[in-house]
């Protein structure tokens, strides 16, 4: 899976394009996940979301959690 940006249309822009704001996000492999791709987890972190994903699962659901509920995540999985 590629560490490319991936751009969002912000909801402040118009239909017809004339006020595009774009943002992106950059996914990053957990240091945990195998090199041949078994262990897929992908991390992405925004200012108001960390986004988490199966990179395996092409298009599949992303886990999207407040930066204090990712705190409190990593935290207790790191005990």
């Amino acid at each position: 899976m590629s560490n490319a940006l991936k751009w969002f249309k912000s909801s402040y822009s118009t239909e017809q394009g004339g006020d595009c704001v774009e943002v992106a996000i950059a996914w990053h492999k957990s240091s945990y996940s195998t090199p041949d791709g078994d262990s897929c987890v992908e991390v992405a972190a925004c200012p108001t979301a960390i986004h988490v994903r199966d990179s395996k699962i092409i298009g599949g659901p992303e886990l999207r959690l407040a930066p204090h509920a990712w705190a409190a995540l990593t935290g207790w999985v790191t005990r």
